[in-house]
């Protein structure tokens, strides 16, 4: 990158605050008050972000006579939940070709519940009236290079024959560039039904009004600290209090769990984004985008990008930073080397855009596993269960999470713990520093193979025979 270019594309983020834009909202609710005392209930949820609100919501919904309490160590949606894209996915397993490289044999299964699950998560939106810019509007991959598009249109192919194409379609360049005009854009899978837009921090602060309204008490600045029996149910120990209750629901994802085992299983990476200023109409015009679609490309270092209900773009991804002994620090949420990087690309992309600036810029850890889609389990003789490793997928998934999180603590067999993705757990990450050589090896190879024309190298090839890698 010139010099000349780096200046003019940085200048663009000199505004630039660098807090997640979706947070700012001025109808950001106040927090509830912190856990003073000793409580005790049925079902206890920690967590508020996605997860925990969707388990303590279903939970109401299932048997409103259900005593439900929910702590949150902060504020409700103050993480990943209330920072992230707002792509609101159907898919459970992180993609089609993840899911179909696990779990072959229940592909079909798994692409049908999760299409239930968005229609359910639409259905929640009006049932409750949760004011979150909910958009049906779908969602397409993007190839911008030419090997890119060829593997597109081989991967619409196998979808064809194995029957999985159905609300797909493969667009050219022309046509993808009818929808939206990027001269970056050589080809595209358009997908209609399968994904929606929504404002994440809206659906975090609209869950947990719902909650709420249906008698969940919920306790914010109230981290859970640690978790133990008690008698024929668990304790949870807080700051200034604790709580009983017969049945613990985790909803913790990237935080340390409170089922010490379970922590090998996810480590933590950041991810960063940007928000333009709202887009004048001429601006818009000259990008297209009329149907509002999400949008991510091919890359193994991929970007995703979508308007917001205000005509301003979000545009991150591609740097997924994982910091040396998995630690989750404030101090990484903010690294303006990606954001000139990020800024670079934008106006490659939208060259009709220059001028344009950003006024937010942030970033955040999400939690990933070595199968890129959540896991489930349960601890203390099933009283307690938990779901995380969603790997930046969770919008949508968590709401299905949190009913397997359900059943299991039922004792129920249903559709969704009778899946072998449910039942079957991914590869730990191993200690440092092997997880940290994996990972960045791993990354090198992944860059590498973008710059030669997707060809894998002998480190990747071994991952991909081994069920394991690592995606942002």
């Amino acid at each position: 990158m010139a010099p000349s270019a780096m200046n003019r594309w940085t200048k663009s983020l000199s505004d630039a605050q660098p807090v997640p834009y979706w947070l700012e909202d001025p109808g950001k609710p106040h927090p509830e008050p912190a856990l003073t005392g000793a409580e005790t209930c049925d079902l206890l949820v920690v967590g508020g972000g996605y997860s925990g609100l969707w388990t303590a919501l279903n939970a109401k919904e299932r048997d409103p006579g259900r005593d439900v309490v929910l702590l949150e160590g902060r504020e409700v949606g103050w993480a990943a939940s209330g920072r992230n894209g707002g792509f609101c996915a159907a898919s459970l397993t992180h993609g089609l070709a993840n899911g179909l490289a696990r779990w072959p044999d229940e592909i079909h299964k798994l692409e049908e519940l999760g299409a239930r699950n968005l229609d359910e998560i639409e259905a929640a939106v009006a049932r409750h009236g949760l004011d979150c810019d909910f958009e049906r509007t779908g969602e397409i991959d993007v190839a911008t290079e030419p090997y890119q598009a060829w593997e597109l249109r081989d991967w619409y192919d196998e979808l064809a024959r194995k029957g999985l194409a159905d609300g797909i379609e493969f667009l050219d360049a022309d046509a993808v560039r009818d929808q939206v005009a990027s001269p970056t854009f050589e080809a595209g899978l358009y997908d209609r039904r399968g994904v929606a837009m929504l404002h994440p921090a809206k659906l975090a602060w609209g869950l947990k009004r719902a909650c709420l309204d249906l008698g969940v008490r919920v306790y914010e600045h109230t981290p859970a600290l640690n978790l133990k029996a008690y008698g024929t149910g668990m304790a949870v120990r807080t700051p200034y209090g604790q709580v009983r209750t017969r049945q613990v629901a985790l909803g913790t994802n990237i935080f340390p769990s409170l089922v010490r085992r379970v922590r090998a299983y996810t480590v933590p990476v950041y991810d960063y984004a940007l928000m333009t200023e709202p887009l004048a109409a001429e601006q818009l015009a000259s990008i297209g985008w009329k149907n509002r679609q999400g949008l991510g490309d091919s890359a193994n270092q991929f970007h995703y990008f979508r308007l917001s209900a205000d005509n301003r773009i979000l545009w991150g991804g591609y740097d997924a930073v994982y910091p040396y002994g998995g630690r989750v620090r404030a101090e990484y949420d903010d690294r303006p080397e990606t954001y000139a990087k990020l800024a670079g690309h934008f106006f490659t992309c939208f060259p009709q855009l220059e001028g344009v600036r950003f006024t937010h810029a942030w970033g955040g850890a999400i939690d990933t596993c070595s199968r890129f889609s959540a896991f489930f389990g349960t601890a203390h003789q099933g009283r307690v269960a938990y779901a995380a490793g969603y790997t930046g997928l969770g919008v949508g998934a968590t709401r299905f999470g949190a009913d397997v999180m359900l059943d299991l603590l039922a004792g129920e067999r249903t559709e969704r713990t009778e899946l072998e993705m449910v039942r079957k757990k991914p590869l730990p990450f191993p200690p440092e520093p092997f997880a940290w050589t994996g990972i960045a090896l791993t990354q090198w190879s992944l860059a590498r193979a973008d710059s030669h024309a997707g060809r894998r190298n002998l480190w990747l090839r071994a991952m991909d025979r081994l069920g394991l890698g690592f995606d942002s």
